[in-house]
């Protein structure tokens, strides 16, 4: 027995010499182009993800790994990923020299699969805006960003100025906007209010096109905008900004950050007003109406134990808008919430949340200074998620999830300022598959149950991506759906004594089937695609007049159809230059004698060229961007009892143009100087669907980090 236990310890001891004799450490420096450090480059053994470095403020690093045929990977955001086999180190050291992702393959998004995949790899087509872009443009608002960026995107103006989108045939009722993958509670005009979305602390935009509620339910019949906010990244930073420009706009704001150990903390204030001012020529409207807007946030993160994190969210958010002389429209909203995320292994995920957020509305009397409530939408959220991941290396995934909402609305547009609630619950499910290396599938299926009708929907979704060197393909079929809402079922609203409008709760749910096909070229200094798009939407609501009740009512419409055409072109080159050029066709057919008309613009474009250029303590950037849109002819009502009789409207094409002047002056201060509006552009006439503008406008904005003030460089 002695020499039993004898020769097992001596062949332990002979394989943990022999382990030991197969590894390797290498180390090494990383650096950028201009012979800088790269510090937290995180350096991977491919196929394993238990061996990894980190490399320090030198932008040094060592690793041990297996010998052999392993592969070391380098990667840190902002910069291309590189993979070099071991067998090409010598005399274990390796340094790398990793080149900037100018065209953002590297970015990693999640909107369309709620899973983190590198912007290239995506099998769902995804846009993204960065932090950069977000930066150069300055926008004033999500509106004024989106329409920079994106064609077939279009804000307008509805009854009272209120604002209203389209997006290639869908309006803001069909396109789900959320913040850090959460829903927003409170709508005027079928439309969220988008001055909420506060783009002070954002650190990107993605935005999926097309019917998207296999994995976010209703209102996704469109397309997806989510907005991920920043969080901190340094063991401490302060951020402050401020811009001035025409019409006496004024905007100031500021974070502050911390990482301490295991906590992290990130806390957002801005405040925002502008004049009202008159239109130079007549119109629809007369005057812009002006006002102000202050909110703040805080976003909290506690890491208790690798792999185990708690993140808590709360916001308040106030605007007031001078819609008359001795009244001013008042919007309030308080948000909240805990999410709780669980790496339970290599191979199992479980992410609970709960959310909170409540719009209100009011009027403020200026005579008798009353504030007098009359909206209130409170929408309370609960989800789980759990993803597990199979095969080698994790390339499959499964996710289970499901949603319960309590939905609470009172209104001033109820019948005696009433009130209705609606439980709404889902259950959702997706398999993404890495077939092979070319080949990427995703299927899912989603169940959507609403309380007020018993009202229940499935929504599918199929995708196949190939990809081939520097080129991918995408195909993709989605339904997409829209549950009625609490308003449009139980409406009872007199319109200025002029009518009245009624809602409907025998409504059906709007629903669509999106068949989309895209061809993607990307390299490092270059990015290209093409893509078609299809949706067969039907029961679309809309309003209509009922003879029988003498005022309008809430009514499903025929089937309409909208397609079209994507194509962009961007390329970013080493020395500074960069351009990009988007255009967009939009087709939306609607029967004749549908009491729905289109003002859908059918080519849109957006362009950019820019160059810049950076030392070591200053650096520029140049851009001039416009968005080009054309003319649109259409029908439009010119009685309210009968959505027969229309009239021929044309809307002018027009076109805008902004240029932009970014300058880094030293250690994070940032001064942008922005011209809008290059060639003076004014509409003859003032239409919704025209841009407010009266000529051309500057504005300047200052921006610094002040921890940058104390770093060493």
């Amino acid at each position: 027995m002695n020499r039993i236990i004898f020769l097992l310890v001596m062949l332990s001891l002979a394989a943990q010499s022999l382990f030991a004799s197969a590894s390797v450490t290498v180390t090494g420096a990383v650096r950028d182009s201009r012979g800088e450090p790269l510090s937290g480059t995180v350096v991977t053994v491919v196929g394993n993800d238990r061996l990894y470095a980190v490399a320090g403020d030198d932008g040094r690093y060592t690793i041990s790994v297996p010998d052999g045929a392993a592969v070391l990977r380098f990667h840190l955001l902002g910069y291309l990923t590189q993979d070099i086999p071991l067998e090409k180190v010598k005399d274990n050291l390796l340094n790398v020299v990793l080149e900037e992702d100018l065209m953002n393959l590297e970015t990693v998004v999640v909107t369309g699969t709620r899973t983190p995949r590198l912007l290239k790899e995506s099998p769902i087509l995804t846009r993204v805006i960065t932090d950069l872009d977000i930066q150069r443009v300055d926008a004033l608002n999500i509106g004024d960003l989106l329409e920079s960026e994106l064609p077939g995107i279009e804000f307008s103006y509805a009854m009272d100025q209120q604002v209203t989108l389209n997006m290639q045939g869908f309006g803001g009722n069909s396109v789900l906007f959320l913040v850090d993958g959460e829903r927003i509670a409170g709508e005027t005009l079928d439309n969220i209010d988008y001055n909420r979305l506060n783009l002070d602390n954002v650190q990107r935009v993605e935005i999926v096109k097309g019917a998207a509620s296999s994995l976010y339910g209703s209102n996704a019949v469109g397309g997806v905008v989510n907005l991920i906010s920043a969080g901190a990244t340094e063991p401490w930073s302060v951020n402050v900004n401020a811009r001035y420009g025409a019409h006496n706009e004024q905007r100031y704001g500021g974070s502050v950050g911390f990482q301490a150990g295991k906590l992290n903390s990130m806390t957002n204030a801005q405040y925002t007003s502008i004049d009202s001012y008159s239109m130079p020529s007549e119109g629809d409207y007369s005057t812009f109406y002006g006002g102000y807007n202050w909110s703040v946030k805080e976003r909290l993160q506690y890491e208790p134990l690798d792999g185990l994190k708690f993140t808590a969210r709360a916001g308040y958010f106030f605007r007031e808008r001078d819609l008359q002389s001795d009244t001013r429209d008042r919007y309030r909203d308080f948000s909240g919430g805990l999410r709780g995320e669980w790496d339970i292994n290599d191979r199992n995920r479980l992410e609970l949340s709960y959310g909170f957020d409540q719009y209100d509305k009011s009027d403020y009397l200026l005579f008798n200074e009353t504030d007098v409530r009359d909206y209130s939408n409170v929408q309370h959220v609960v989800r789980g998620v759990y993803t597990y991941s199979l095969g080698k290396e994790g390339q499959h995934t499964m996710i289970l999830g499901g949603d319960y909402m309590r939905d609470y609305l009172m209104s001033y547009q109820f019948e005696g300022n009433g009130y209705y609630v609606q439980h709404t619950a889902d259950v959702f499910g997706q398999i993404e598959a890495k077939l092979s290396e070319r080949w990427h599938l995703i299927g899912g299926l989603r169940y959507d149950f609403f309380s007020q009708k018993r009202l229940s929907h499935f929504s599918p979704k199929l995708s196949l991506m190939y990809s081939l060197k520097n080129w991918s393909f995408r195909g993709s079929y989605s339904g997409g759906f829209r549950a009625p809402t609490l308003k449009e079922m139980y409406m009872s609203f007199d319109m200025a004594s002029i009518f009245m409008i009624y809602g409907n709760p025998d409504l059906e749910p709007e629903s669509s089937e999106n068949l989309s096909v895209s061809a993607e070229y990307n390299w490092k200094y270059l990015s290209a695609s093409v893509s078609g798009f299809y949706n067969f939407v039907d029961n679309r609501i809309t309003t209509v007049w009922n003879e029988e009740l003498g005022g309008m009512m809430y009514t499903n419409m025929s089937p309409l159809q909208v397609r079209g055409v994507d194509v962009s072109v961007s390329t970013r080159l080493p020395f500074g230059l960069g351009a990009r050029l988007a255009y967009t066709f939009t087709d939306e057919a609607i029967r004749a004698g549908e009491p729905l008309l289109s003002q859908t613009r059918p080519h849109s474009a957006t362009a950019r060229i820019e160059y810049g250029k950076s030392w070591k303590n200053y650096g520029f950037n140049v851009a001039i961007s416009g968005r080009i849109l054309s003319s649109v002819t259409t029908e439009v009502y010119t009685s309210a009892t009968n959505y027969e009789d229309t009239e021929t409207q044309t809307y002018p094409a027009y076109t805008i143009w902004k240029l932009t002047v970014s300058q880094d002056i030293w250690r994070g201060i940032q001064l942008n100087v922005i011209v809008d509006n290059l060639f003076n552009y004014r509409p003859d006439y003032y239409y919704s669907s025209t841009p407010s503008t009266v000529g051309t406008t500057a504005a300047v904005s200052l921006s610094m980090n002040i921890e940058e003030f104390f770093n060493k460089k």
